[in-house]
């Protein structure tokens, strides 16, 4: 078959008017020219009808994810391997095995068709990626590095197959090569290798998923994970700089994930301020009666006074000595105030735990802290919640005649002097 269309090719150029020499120097590179046209057809027509009726197709489909798979480049890649297939089994019309250029010119197509196929699986698993990415349940996880480890085992075979053609190799035989020099290949692929191990172990255990707000002082890093890939943590700190952070270093040490916080029901405030000691008092029967006047107070001071009264009267307690028996201290009151005050405030979880205590007191005075949890997890409105109970707290300490203690600054002394 090959030696009829050379010899037909060879009889057309001698009608041209080519001598024989010319026409024996030519007709195969006229043949091999053709072939090159046919593929490219072949490539053209290919594209044209198989991407009109895959677009038929999917449109008739109420899915999505079919759009993507089947995009116009996904299929445009597919075709792209018509053309050097064709060349590669009719290059032998051309030029016949025993021909110097047949060995040369088989390699390059060979190696043209393992790297449009590569092309094609990468654009295929980007694709992949993408539908995938859309996806609730998936959106926030490390796909990205997934498909990045995916495409460095295309990469990777696509490569053994290339090397394998050029040196007339099995790849097994490559493979065994490279098997003595592992140790180089693992120094140079070193991030590449316990980022892809890191990121199935971030995976797996759900450590990390982007737009999670995590904090590692160690890299300076306390904002939002914008991108998990397989070499790069990349998070956005709160100054909207940005931290990139090895993968592998998340693993291998610690660091805080606040989405526990953002998946419960609220999110914790902790404050307190120092009481000056030298003003906690017991309750005279003056202070109590003010108390009563207070709207959150009024039925804790007389539950209170009628449990005190009761147990003082059973207990035979001498009223004329204040040490005596039991009795409420302005900072009882005003820590059951606190708690009460609190739980008024719609702005706070009630069904979290809600207290007012007493810290270890100190040369500073005895700390009192508030320990409750903020409904709305926003940043702003979480600060601004805090601050609003922190004023009101300063405000009303007076009322109790209660101090706030401080250290003294230079008006102090000035007004001692005075």
């Amino acid at each position: 078959m090959e030696n009829v269309i050379t010899q037909s090719i060879n009889n057309l150029l001698r009608l041209l008017g080519l001598s024989s020499e010319e026409a024996n120097s030519l007709d195969n590179w006229v043949i091999f020219g053709l072939i090159i046209l046919i593929a490219f057809f072949a490539d053209f027509v290919c594209k044209l009808v198989l991407l009109k009726v895959v677009k038929k197709l999917v449109m008739k489909t109420k899915a999505t994810w079919d759009d993507i798979i089947f995009d116009e480049r996904v299929m445009a890649k597919l075709c792209h391997v018509v053309a050097p297939v064709l060349i590669y089994f009719l290059f032998p019309i051309a030029f016949p095995a025993g021909s110097p250029l047949y060995g040369f010119f088989l390699k390059i197509t060979q190696i043209y068709i393992i790297a449009v196929v590569m092309r094609f699986f990468i654009t295929f698993c980007t694709a992949i990626y993408i539908v995938y990415d859309q996806i609730e349940k998936y959106h926030d996880r490390p796909l990205k590095g997934l498909l990045q480890t995916v495409q460095v085992i295309i990469f990777f075979v696509g490569g053994i197959l290339i090397f394998s053609v050029l040196f007339n190799k099995s790849p097994a035989s490559l493979l065994a090569g490279l098997g003595a020099s592992a140790a180089v290949l693992m120094l140079v692929f070193k991030d590449s290798i316990m980022g892809f191990v890191s990121g199935i172990q971030l995976s797996a255990n759900n450590m990390l998923r982007p737009g999670d707000w995590i904090s590692m002082p160690k890299y300076n890093a306390d904002g939002v994970v914008i991108d998990v890939t397989l070499n790069t943590v990349k998070v956005r700190n709160w100054d909207n700089t940005i931290t990139t952070i090895p993968p592998y270093a998340l693993v291998s040490d610690s660091f805080q994930n606040w989405r526990g916080m953002h998946e419960s029901g609220g999110r914790r405030v902790k404050r307190s301020i120092n009481v000056d000691m030298n003003s906690v008092k017991f309750c005279t029967p003056e202070m109590l009666e003010k108390f009563r006047k207070i709207a959150l107070l009024k039925d804790y001071i007389e539950e209170t006074e009628e449990k005190l009264k009761a147990y003082n009267q059973e207990c035979g307690v001498d009223d004329s000595v204040l040490v005596n028996g039991q009795r409420q201290t302005n900072l009882g009151v005003f820590r059951a105030y606190l708690e009460r005050y609190l739980r008024s405030l719609s702005a706070v979880n009630q069904e979290m735990n809600l207290m007012v205590r007493h810290l270890q007191p100190t040369e500073k005075g005895i700390p009192m802290e508030l320990y409750f949890f903020s409904i709305s997890k926003v940043w702003v409105e979480y600060e601004t919640l805090q601050a609003d109970v922190m004023d009101h707290v300063l405000a009303v300490i007076s009322e109790f005649d209660l101090a706030v203690f401080q250290n003294p600054t230079g008006a102090d002394f000035r007004s001692i002097k005075k």
